[in-house]
């Protein structure tokens, strides 16, 4: 491509330059573009992981997103809530194999009140202090506000409080409200998501940024989902990371309705990783989404703009929900890493390095 160096030299691409590379450039012209950026951002060569589990409290949701294989609702089957018991022994195993946080996220329940969920982090912080508690997607504490008849700042401010360090990206799927009232109608519109991880970067609340592809989204979908995480970056920098996932259609109620749609091809996958890296020139970190695509294509994205392999994943049960096991250890995640040449890194939710292997 004769405009290659063009982009990778470009501060800032516009909403059409990356169309037009979205629909026009070759794989390869695409990870040539990524790689290039990332190692501009990361010279070190260094590729982290974080040793965490995901621990989802309840099952129980109301908002029946269309995309979801793992809720339940009130009265099913195999609904749950786990006790403190419960969840101080999965803290325990993952302080067994050196973990330093958890994924904290749950359906919406109807019935939780912010008391409930002021214990429940004030007791992990005060039991597991050396646990980092990242938890609870923009949908959570949104509602947690309204049934609580309090603001989201105040929600915020009270976790925050009480012990919780960061929020999770999830929720988003596609900013693009066209996009949500098919998929996921009861749920937060587009503002309303960018609201909470607005008051929570506003107080010095640390948050990541998630997209879901591959269910009926176009690419101008895609580009405004970037669009709004890029400018509220520039207002904050409170995103740490981004991470882009595959629907994952079985057992869900979208593929009921939409029996078409399939899952996303790794060509895709990667195409719009690239293109993510090259679009959020805010933002530094950009995680490989293995959980969904399997160790080698989340191998395979290091070269395409990842430079991090994001969670061992102790515990995994949305996506698994969905028909896809895919896991990995820490030592996998630092042969794949050494395998492609990069120096492997142990790091916390903050990206800072805890232990590195050369």
């Amino acid at each position: 491509m004769s405009e290659l160096p063009q982009y990778i030299d470009k501060k800032r691409v516009s909403d059409e330059e990356i169309l037009h590379l979205m629909k026009n450039a070759s794989l390869r012209e695409l990870g040539i573009m990524a790689n290039t950026i990332k190692a501009r951002l990361h010279p070190e060569n260094i590729t982290t992981f974080v040793i965490d589990r995901n621990i989802n409290y309840t099952n129980i949701c109301w908002v029946d997103c269309k995309f979801c294989a793992f809720k339940r609702k009130v009265g099913e089957d195999g609904v749950y809530i786990l006790s403190f018991e419960e969840i101080d022994k999965k803290i325990d195993e993952l302080l067994a194999i050196g973990g330093t946080q958890i994924l904290f996220q749950g359906g919406v329940h109807p019935k939780l009140k912010i008391e409930w969920y002021e214990d429940l982090v004030s007791h992990i912080a005060q039991k597991y202090p050396m646990i980092t508690i990242h938890g609870f997607s923009a949908i959570e504490v949104n509602y947690i506000a309204k049934i609580s008849k309090i603001s989201i700042p105040e929600v915020l401010q009270r976790l925050q409080k009480a012990g919780l360090s960061s929020i999770p990206g999830a929720g988003a799927e596609i900013l693009s409200d066209r996009v949500r009232d098919v998929i996921a109608p009861k749920k937060l519109d587009t503002q309303e998501w960018l609201e909470v991880h607005r008051e929570a970067h506003r107080i010095g609340m640390k948050s990541t940024a998630t997209m879901m592809f591959g269910s009926v989204e176009n690419d101008e979908d895609i580009v405004a989902h970037w669009r709004v995480l890029r400018e509220l970056q520039d207002e904050f920098g409170g995103f740490r990371a981004f991470i882009l996932w595959s629907f994952q259609p079985d057992n869900t109620p979208l593929q009921k309705e939409m029996p078409h749609i399939h899952k996303a091809s790794s060509n895709r996958y990667l195409r719009l990783l690239a293109c993510s890296r090259i679009y959020l020139d805010n933002f530094k970190n950009i995680q490989s989404s293995w959980v969904t695509q399997g160790s080698y294509i989340g191998q395979l994205a290091l070269l395409f703009g990842a430079n991090d392999l994001g969670s061992t994943m102790m515990e995994e049960n949305v996506v698994s929900s969905a028909g896809v096991c895919n896991s990995m250890n820490a030592q996998e995640m630092i042969t794949l890493i050494k395998d492609i040449s990069g120096i492997p890194a142990k790091r916390n939710t903050a990206y800072e390095i805890l232990e590195q292997y050369e």
